[in-house]
C-alpha cells in the first residue's frame, strides 16, 4: 500500500473530509432558505440559484467517487446517444443493485452538465435527512411514500411543476422501488408469478406507476427516456465506506435510448413496456455475467476538474479556521476546552457515519413483504 492510499484509510482524515461536507452543506442549505424570497417574484431564477447551490455539494460526493478513490465509469452506448446527454429533458431508469449506484449516475450527470438541475422520486423519509432531504427540498425533488392512495395528488402536482424546469434535467426513477436484496428478490418473483409475468434474475418485479405517472405527467417536457443498467467489473461489490477508504471500482454502464414517442401512451401498454424493458436488462445482466462487458461500442468520458475546485475551495474556506482552532485548543490546555472539542469530534464522527448509513444496503428499509407491498402495479 502505498502512502497516499495509507492516508486515505486514515480516519482523521475521512473526518475533515465529512466536516467539509456537513458544515458546507449546512451553509448551502441555509443560502437555499434565503432564496425562498426570490420565489413568488422570479422563479425561474430561484430554480438556476438552487441548482448551483446543490451542485456545489453534490459534486463533493462525485469528488470522492472521482478523484479520492479514482473510480472509472465506462459508458456502453454510441456516439448518437453520447451527442444528446445535456441536452434535452430525460427520465433516467436504474437498477438499484448497489450502495454506490446513485453516485455513478451522478458521476455522468456531472460530466453531462446536469448534476445540479437531476431529479428523483425519492421516498418521503428521505425529506427527514439533513442536508440530503433538505438540499432535495429546496430543488422542488417529489417525495413520495410509496402508497398511492396517499401520493396521488403530491405526486401530480410535484411533477407538474417540474414542466417548465429552465435546466435540462435527468430524472432518475428506481423502478424496483428498493434496493435489490435476495430476500426481496424471492418475494418479487413470487408476485411475478402470481401476475403471470416472466420472471427475472438480476432485477426486482419493477412497479410501474411511478414510470407511468411520470412520463404521462411529463409529457411534452421530456424527450426521451434512457435505461441505464449499471454493473461493476471482477463482481466487485462496492460501497459507500469502501470510496471514502479511496478503494477504486470499474463501473460499467449500458445506456440505451427511447425516444418518448415510440412509448406506448395507453397506461396498461406503457406498464407492459416497463415490464419488456427489464426483460431485457435482465439479458444485459446475464451477458455481463458470463462475458464481463455490456454488449456494444464503449465511451469513457473525462471527469472534469469543476469537482475537485470547488471541494478546494470549501476545504480551504472551513478547514483553515478548524485547524487554527485546535491548536488554540491543545495550546491553552484547558481540559474543559479540550473536553468540549474532544465531544465535538465524536457527534460529528457520530452524524457523518449516520448519513453514510443511509446508502448501506442492510440498512435501506422496504415494505418488500408485506401485505401492502405485494399489491404492486
Amino acid at each position: 500500500m502505498g502512502l497516499l492510499a495509507y492516508l486515505k484509510t486514515q480516519f482523521v482524515l475521512q473526518l475533515l473530509l465529512g466536516f467539509v461536507f456537513v458544515v458546507s452543506g449546512l451553509i448551502i442549505n441555509f443560502i437555499q432558505l434565503l432564496t425562498c424570497v426570490l420565489w413568488p417574484f422570479n422563479k425561474q431564477l430561484y430554480r438556476r440559484i438552487n441548482t448551483r447551490l446543490s451542485y456545489s455539494l453534490w459534486s463533493q460526493l462525485v469528488m470522492l467517487l472521482e478523484w479520492w478513490s479514482g473510480t472509472e465509469c465506462t459508458l456502453y452506448t454510441d456516439q448518437a446517444t453520447v451527442e444528446k446527454f445535456g441536452t434535452e429533458h430525460v427520465i433516467i431508469i436504474l437498477n438499484h443493485n448497489y450502495e454506490i449506484d446513485f453516485l455513478c449516475g451522478w458521476t455522468m450527470c456531472e460530466r453531462y452538465g446536469v448534476l445540479g438541475s437531476s431529479k428523483v422520486l425519492a421516498k418521503h423519509e428521505l425529506l427527514k435527512v439533513p442536508l440530503i432531504g433538505w438540499t432535495w427540498y429546496f430543488l422542488e425533488i417529489v417525495f413520495c411514500k410509496r402508497k398511492w392512495e396517499e401520493d396521488r395528488d403530491t405526486v401530480f402536482r410535484g411533477l407538474d411543476r417540474l414542466k417548465d424546469y429552465p435546466e435540462f434535467m435527468w430524472f432518475l426513477l428506481y423502478c424496483e422501488g428498493t434496493r435489490f436484496t435476495e430476500k426481496k428478490h424471492q418475494i418479487s418473483m413470487e408476485v411475478a408469478e402470481s401476475k403471470g409475468l416472466p420472471k427475472l434474475k438480476y432485477h426486482l418485479l419493477p412497479r410501474t406507476k411511478g414510470f407511468t405517472t411520470t412520463l404521462k405527467c411529463l409529457k411534452g417536457t421530456v424527450s426521451a427516456v434512457y435505461d441505464v443498467t449499471l454493473n461493476f467489473k471482477d463482481h466487485q461489490v462496492p460501497t459507500l465506506l469502501g470510496i471514502i477508504n479511496g478503494k477504486k471500482y470499474m463501473a460499467d454502464m449500458r445506456i440505451r435510448r427511447f425516444p418518448v414517442d415510440e412509448i406506448p401512451e395507453d397506461e396498461k401498454e406503457c406498464a407492459n413496456w416497463l415490464h419488456k424493458l427489464y426483460q431485457e436488462k435482465d439479458a444485459l445482466q446475464e451477458h455481463y455475467h458470463k462475458e464481463g462487458t455490456f454488449p456494444g461500442p464503449t465511451i469513457t468520458p473525462p471527469r472534469r476538474l469543476w469537482t475537485l475546485l470547488n471541494f478546494l475551495f470549501w476545504a480551504t474556506l472551513l478547514l483553515s479556521p478548524l485547524i487554527n482552532f485546535a491548536c488554540g485548543v491543545v495550546v491553552s490546555g484547558s481540559p474543559l476546552l479540550i473536553l468540549g472539542f474532544s465531544l465535538f469530534l465524536i457527534i460529528a464522527s457520530i452524524a457523518i457515519r449516520r448519513l453514510i448509513g443511509v446508502t448501506e444496503i442492510k440498512k435501506t428499509g422496504s415494505s418488500y413483504g408485506d401485505e401492502g407491498a405485494k399489491k404492486q402495479n
